[in-house]
């Protein structure tokens, strides 16, 4: 055999020798193509072989919306903060569903991909950051429902009120998808040793909405558990987006800086988490 000369410039070289809180920003961008086609995949086969294809998109919500006016706004009788049930739900349920299609898809990647990752070399992070920019494409969907919403009532002289806060919705989204994100890759990487984890996820994401104004306002909440509501990061964002919109909620400064810290926190836990699984998780699922 000929041997490879020392000097030789090679186009990829592959090594388990990277820092714990690395990320290969150059090798996603060089698989930026990858990246794209891993979003396209997630729009375009979710519902491909359903009647109504990408109309679910907006029917989820809406069928959502209206168990929610049935059950906790006409049984219950749960406040809505004096604003329209349909519009106080359905902007909880938008910005949740963000977070928590985030979290639970990105929580798979690992036990999903297995094969994938077997058979070729790509950046892993690819396939995680690929499940959130698809929900991103799903979450602009269904806040178009809620917007259309919003502009009927808001034309309609019903006592709603908009504001500069606004402004800051993206910031908002942002925080979402960087939370599921960082919580999904932490799972994800538990689940190649604890399988455990896979059944506990949905069931927790579940409980942990109950634990989150989606269905109910802040405000409604007895002074002595206010406390334990706001030690929750996403209160703080679905309360801003709420208000940013509506002009109900609480849009705190302190609150949304805890959960930008938070979401720093545990995207970084869940970086260094990943980056140490994926080098030897193909041993253990």
């Amino acid at each position: 055999m000929r041997r490879l000369q020392e000097n030789t410039d090679w186009d990829l070289v592959l090594t388990s020798k990277n820092r714990l809180l690395s990320i290969p920003w150059r090798e996603i961008w060089h698989y930026r193509d990858l990246l794209a086609m891993f979003v396209r995949r997630d729009i375009t086969t979710l519902y491909k072989q359903t009647i109504l294809g990408p109309l679910w998109f907006f029917i989820q919500p809406i069928l959502t919306t209206v168990v929610y006016i049935v059950v906790f706004g006409g049984i219950a009788g749960i406040s809505t903060d004096g604003v329209p049930r349909i519009l106080f739900y359905s902007a909880g349920i938008v910005a949740w569903n963000y977070f928590s299609e985030s979290f639970t898809l990105t929580s798979k990647t690992f036990i999903e991909n297995a094969n994938l990752f077997g058979k070729v070399y790509f950046p892993r992070i690819v396939m995680p950051a690929s499940k959130v920019i698809s929900g991103l494409l799903k979450f602009m969907v269904q806040f178009l429902f809620f917007f259309c919403v919003f502009l009927y009532h808001y034309f309609s002289g019903t006592e709603i009120h908009p504001n500069k806060y606004i402004l800051f919705v993206p910031l908002l989204v942002i925080l979402m998808g960087g939370m599921g994100l960082g919580f999904g890759i932490i799972f994800t990487s538990l689940t190649t040793k604890y399988r455990d984890l896979v059944f506990l996820i949905q069931f927790g994401v579940q409980l942990l909405m109950y634990a989150t104004p989606v269905i109910y306002p802040l405000s409604a909440i007895p002074d002595r558990f206010v406390g334990y509501i706001q030690l929750n990061p996403i209160t703080h964002i679905i309360e801003a987006f709420r208000y940013s919109f509506l002009g109900v909620g609480v849009w705190s400064w302190a609150g949304l800086s805890y959960a930008f810290s938070f979401t720093l926190v545990i995207l970084t836990v869940g970086i260094v988490i990943f980056n140490r699984v994926e080098k030897t998780f193909m041993d253990t699922v």
